[in-house]
C-alpha cells in the first residue's frame, strides 16, 4: 500500500517552497518498490527517516543517500528498495538553493549531493532531526524553521529573473523569451543570463522541462488523448510531444498515461 499527500508550506515560505510531502509504502526483497525521477526544473531536499534507497545503474546499483538534494535536472533516474520506507521531501524553486545553501542553481544542476557534503556539520544536524522526529508534523516545524532562518539571514529583494522563473513553473501558458524579457523589464540577454543563474538552465531548455512537467500533471485524466495534452501543453505536434517526453522521463507517453510505467505507483 503506498501513501502520498503534499502539504502546502508556511505561507510566508511559498515564493520559495512549492509544497512540502510524504511519500510512504511497503516493500521487500521478493517485491521491491521502484521509482522513476524525471527531468525536473524544481529541486527537492530529501530525508529518508525510514529505509534507504538504491540507485539502478546500467553496470550496478549505487546506495542513495540519507538526506541530500535531488537538483533541478534534464535526467531521468530509476531507483527500488527492498524494505518498509518513508520519506520527507521539500519542493523547492531552484532560486531558493541560493538563499538556503549559498550556492547559485547552476552550481547544483544535474546533481544528488548528500545534504552533509553541502552544509557539513549542520546537514548533519538537520538529518538527525529530520530523521528522528516524532512524525512528519515535527519535521514539517523543523524543516520550516530551517529554511525561514535562512532565507532571513540572506535576505534580499527578489530578482525580476526569480519571477520569471516562478511564472514560468505556475503559468499554464507557454511563454517566449521575448515576451518575458519584456514583462521582467530586462534586455534578452541579461534576462537569458539572470534566468539560467537563478533556474538552472538556459531559458529555453527550462521552458521545455517545465511543458513536460505540465504534461505529466495529466496523468490519470482518462478523457484526455496524446493529441490533447500535447495542444494544451503548447507542443507544436504530437511527435515533438513525445520525442520531449521520452528525453525527458525514458518512457513514451502512451506507457507513462496507461498507468502501467514502472516507478510512478506514487501518481494513482
Amino acid at each position: 500500500m503506498t501513501y502520498y499527500i503534499t502539504i502546502p508550506p508556511p505561507k510566508h515560505l511559498s515564493k520559495y517552497v512549492r509544497f512540502y510531502w510524504v511519500l510512504e509504502s511497503e516493500a521487500s526483497k521478493e517485491k521491491p518498490y521502484i521509482h522513476r525521477s524525471m527531468a525536473d526544473g524544481c529541486t527537492e531536499l530529501l530525508f529518508h527517516y525510514k529505509g534507504v534507497f538504491e540507485e539502478i545503474k546500467k553496470i550496478h546499483c549505487k546506495p542513495s543517500f540519507i538526506s541530500g538534494i535531488h537538483s533541478h535536472t534534464i535526467e531521468y533516474r530509476t531507483f527500488r528498495i527492498h524494505q518498509n520506507f518513508g520519506i520527507f521531501g521539500v519542493y523547492l524553486y531552484p532560486y531558493a538553493l541560493p538563499r538556503i545553501f549559498r550556492h547559485s542553481a547552476t552550481e547544483f544542476t544535474n546533481l544528488m549531493p548528500d545534504i552533509e557534503s553541502v552544509l557539513g556539520k549542520e546537514g548533519k544536524n538537520l538529518e538527525e532531526k529530520m530523521v528522528l522526529a516524532l512524525n512528519n508534523q515535527e519535521r514539517y516545524m523543523t524543516i520550516s524553521n530551517y529554511i525561514t532562518n535562512k532565507i532571513n539571514i540572506n535576505r534580499r529583494s527578489i530578482h525580476p529573473a526569480e519571477e520569471a522563473v516562478y511564472h514560468v513553473v505556475n503559468s499554464q501558458e507557454s511563454s517566449k523569451i521575448s515576451r518575458l524579457s519584456n514583462q521582467y523589464n530586462l534586455s534578452e540577454r541579461q534576462f537569458e543570463r539572470k534566468f539560467k543563474e537563478f533556474s538552472g538552465f538556459p531559458p529555453k531548455t527550462y521552458m521545455r522541462i517545465a511543458r513536460f512537467s505540465k504534461a505529466c500533471n495529466f496523468y490519470g485524466e482518462k478523457n484526455k488523448n496524446l493529441t490533447d495534452i500535447a495542444f494544451q501543453c503548447g507542443y507544436y505536434d504530437q511527435s515533438h510531444f513525445i520525442k520531449d517526453f521520452k528525453t525527458f522521463s525514458g518512457y513514451h507517453p502512451s506507457t507513462y498515461f496507461s498507468g502501467e510505467a514502472p516507478g510512478i505507483e506514487w501518481r494513482q
